[in-house]
């Protein structure tokens, strides 16, 4: 409503000649009145005209008087009636004086923005009413005056493109101004994808020739407009694996035509094989830059399981990590070792959480453990073929754990392969999923540096470090890191949970949960989706009994209506 300052400086004014109250309005960005030329014969009034517009002006200062006060009340109806009474008594005069309204926009969430709205004109007082039409069926109604300029608020059911109109009139004068504008919010949701090998340096596939990455240079992997991936995605789900190592390094994921950031997706060791999920923002040209941080050459490949685009698709839901399939145990498949070579489904739908129907794709956090032989692991839709890719990449004895998003399949689940020749362990964590349904939008961000213990000294064994996550108002469903572990003095594991005291005093329990698993020495890294409904702050586990340093980027976050 309109302000008490704002009240004061109508209840003040002076009025001028009285002006026309018919209204000029178009549509378009901005909108005015246009006064008419001077009329001819125009002369110094006389006596009787002189008391006349004396009149006039105290009946037009008693009428803003009114109409300020029906304003301050609360009662915008009222107002205007009176408004509307005045510009059509007897006597109003004809001039149109210019009239003009003006926005300005600035997204402030995935869902939500905010809008800058005044007028320009050569009217001196007056109180102006901003009738807004947000065009996903809901409209509002502000006052101020002919100086001042109103912030508006709002947050829309949905992502994408949304056509404002703001009509502003002038109470008393009942000049009348209309803008349309066209806002596409920040806002992403995902569209799952087969997974699929968009890059792979050994055969060339999608790069300009088969071959390693040079120490410290870079490759590209066409995102947008790549097969059945449209134009305009602005972030994309890749499985980035490091093969064909040289020596220790690591591999960093970014937008084309930014600058590259020092933060890291892949870590690896010299020989090693190494995947790891990463959501990157895709650059303007539909590209995303993967660069070789180490003083050898190494083999990159990136495989695509979804993107996100500006438009709706399907939104994100967290849920309490929960596992359910571990083959140790028999939970959610066979007991037993996923035998060497061989396929099992896994039903997600209607389990952990998840809903029973419409669920798009899952967001998971898979572990192989004692492998028995090297190999690797592929998760896929159910009613396909295992494609090419791979999720994880182990040795024999070695416990490796990775995040995956996959699209689940019309039945409602999807399917597990062990490409290695011998029997493995395989668990599966639920984290959240992708649905129609959805109420999150996820924002991509620039990587950004959250964390890092080396300068201060490693976390101590069975201990935590506690994060707090800057909100600005927003209603958070999840954020996005990329964890590492690095200089472990022993074998461990990593937990990260919401923190049930939102930042209290008291020293939570340990989660039974897992994002990645470590040997001494080793240096490990994992994406993590962490549920932020309910509080504010994240802690993050050395589960492992000694000491060792912990990495965290932030990559991006959900926001929920």
């Amino acid at each position: 409503m309109i302000s008490a300052a704002a009240v004061a400086a109508v209840v003040g004014f002076v009025p001028a000649t009285a002006q026309a109250a018919s209204p000029s309005a178009g549509p378009g960005r901005t909108a005015s009145t246009t006064a008419p030329a001077d009329g001819a014969g125009q002369g110094a009034p006389s006596a009787g005209a002189a008391a006349q517009t004396a009149e006039d002006a105290a009946a037009e200062k008693a009428a803003r008087e009114a109409v300020a006060k029906d304003i301050a009340a609360g009662n915008a109806e009222a107002a205007e009636a009176k408004a509307g009474a005045r510009a059509t008594a007897p006597g109003a005069a004809a001039e149109q004086p210019y009239f003009q309204v003006f926005t300005g926009e600035s997204n402030r969430n995935a869902h939500g923005m905010g809008m800058a709205v005044g007028v320009s004109t050569d009217l001196t007082q007056g109180v102006v009413s901003y009738k807004v039409d947000w065009g996903d069926g809901s409209t509002s109604e502000e006052f101020g005056t002919l100086k001042e300029v109103v912030f508006l608020d709002h947050t829309f059911a949905g992502v994408g493109s949304h056509r404002i109109t703001v009509t502003a009139t002038e109470l008393l004068e009942k000049l009348t101004a209309v803008t349309v504008t066209e806002v596409v919010l920040d806002g992403t949701e995902f569209t799952p994808h087969s997974p699929t090998r968009l890059l792979d340096t050994r055969d060339g596939t999608g790069a300009p020739a088969a071959g390693a990455v040079a120490p410290y240079a870079t490759t590209r992997v066409k995102v947008a407009g790549n097969g059945d991936i449209p134009a305009g995605v602005t972030a994309v789900a890749l499985n980035i694996t490091a093969t064909n190592t040289t020596v220790d390094g690591h591999v960093i994921a970014y937008a084309s035509g930014t600058k590259q950031p020092t933060t890291s997706n892949v870590n690896f060791a010299a020989g090693q094989t190494v995947p790891t999920l990463a959501i990157v923002p895709v650059g303007a040209d539909g590209y995303v830059e993967l660069a070789n941080r180490s003083g050898g050459p190494a083999d990159l490949i990136a495989d695509v399981t979804g993107y996100f685009t500006k438009s709706a698709a399907n939104g994100y839901a967290s849920v309490k990590p929960s596992r359910i399939a571990d083959t140790r145990e028999g939970r959610g498949t066979a007991r037993g070792q996923a035998a060497g070579q061989s396929t099992f489904a896994l039903q997600v739908a209607g389990q952990g959480g998840l809903p029973a129907q419409g669920v798009a794709a899952v967001a998971l956090n898979v572990t192989v453990t004692d492998p028995k032989g090297p190999g690797h692991l592929t998760v896929f839709p159910s009613g396909e073929q295992p494609s090419a890719t791979s999720n994880l990449n182990f040795t024999a004895g070695q416990t490796v754990a990775n995040a995956v998003i996959v699209p689940v399949g019309p039945d409602g689940r999807i399917s597990i392969r062990n490409g290695a020749w011998d029997p493995a362990d395989v668990i599966v964590d639920v984290t959240g999923y992708y649905s129609a349904d959805g109420k999150a939008a996820y924002l991509p961000e620039e990587p950004q540096r959250r964390y890092d213990s080396r300068p201060w000294g490693p976390i101590s064994g069975r201990n935590y470090v506690r994060e707090g996550v800057w909100t600005s108002g927003r209603a958070l469903e999840a954020v996005v890191l990329n964890t590492t572990v690095t200089n472990p003095q022993g074998s461990g594991h990593l937990a990260v949970a919401p923190d049930p005291t939102n930042g209290g005093g008291v020293r939570p329990t340990p989660p039974d949960s897992s994002v990645l698993n470590w040997t001494k020495g080793a240096t490990v890294s994992n994406l993590v989706q962490v549920d932020m409904r309910n509080t504010g702050y994240l802690d993050i586990w050395n589960l492992g009994w000694e000491p060792t340093d912990l990495i965290v980027d932030l990559v991006g976050s959900y926001d929920r209506l």
